[in-house]
């Protein structure tokens, strides 16, 4: 049976939680067995109470409390106490198979990008012969600034690179970006060719800032790597498309027996069908 895993990243406050939620509705709305999986020490609020949750093993809190260190460095330290402690992780997921879970991640970037604390974990998923998914979330805001952007595209790049796994990168808050834009006008962010943002964002930066945007549109267009699927969560067919995306990137599905359509309830002899 098919175990299959979307781990959720982005920066703090790209809208993370909000499309762990977004997704959660729509798949109990669709009848799919689906569990949200708490991997931030941090969190304080969900829409959808975790039915795995890192808390229990330790909080970012404790350790600031106890060891003093500031919330950067005692998140690092709660993420690599996980991976010390795996066993923990491994006993609660034990008993998911044949569904879907949602891991909502902590939004420090340097978890993807500067330490291999999130690709150990990814590592460790698969060999629990999870199909692990990684959905990057920035927040559709960034394309009002060309400079900014670039920031968010390097980031999703860096971790798309370092993760090895099937990526797909989301721009978030669509629903509010809209009322600012129109979708057309957008539409050069979703599959971007810097070179030609570049310009964009020579206006928005210093003269002696010129060199350094050409370089990393460069290096940008060279890995060309990244491209993003808009989310309007008030659109159900944004929803549907980004999740069916993922479902293909992990082959959800093609190990799923049919199953039985459920009975009404008082109605024990099933639904009637009428003729045609």
């Amino acid at each position: 049976m098919g175990r299959h895993v979307q781990l959720v990243m982005g920066p703090a406050g790209s809208g993370k939680s909000t499309y762990c939620s977004t997704i959660m509705t729509h798949c109990q709305n669709i009848n799919r067995s689906v569990h949200l999986v708490n991997l931030d020490p941090a969190a304080e609020h969900f829409e959808y109470p975790p039915s795995v949750d890192i808390r229990e093993l330790i909080t970012l809190e404790d350790v600031m409390e106890e060891l003093d260190y500031g919330p950067n460095g005692g998140l690092i330290y709660c993420m690599e106490f996980l991976l010390n402690n795996i066993d923990w992780l491994e006993e609660e997921l034990g008993d998911y198979e044949d569904d879907y879970l949602i891991f909502d991640c902590p939004g420090q970037i340097e978890l993807y990008t500067h330490f291999p604390v999130m690709r150990r974990l990814c590592e460790t998923l698969q060999r629990w012969n999870f199909r692990v998914c990684g959905v990057y979330v920035l927040d559709s805001q960034f394309m009002e600034d060309t400079a900014k952007y670039f920031a968010g595209v390097m980031t999703a790049t860096s971790a798309m690179i370092n993760l090895e796994i099937p990526h797909i990168n989301v721009m978030s808050k669509m629903d509010i970006m809209l009322q600012k834009a129109k979708m057309e006008d957008l539409e050069a962010f979703f599959d971007p060719d810097p070179l030609l943002l570049t310009e964009d964002a020579n206006a928005q930066t210093r003269p002696r800032f010129y060199n350094l945007n050409r370089a990393i549109a460069q290096l940008i267009d060279d890995y060309s790597v990244v491209s993003f699927l808009p989310l309007d969560i008030t659109d159900e067919e944004s929803i549907d498309y980004i999740l069916s995306s993922i479902d293909t990137s992990i082959q959800y599905g093609e190990d799923l027996e049919p199953k039985e359509p459920k009975e009404l309830e008082g109605d024990e002899g099933g639904v009637d069908q009428d003729d045609d």
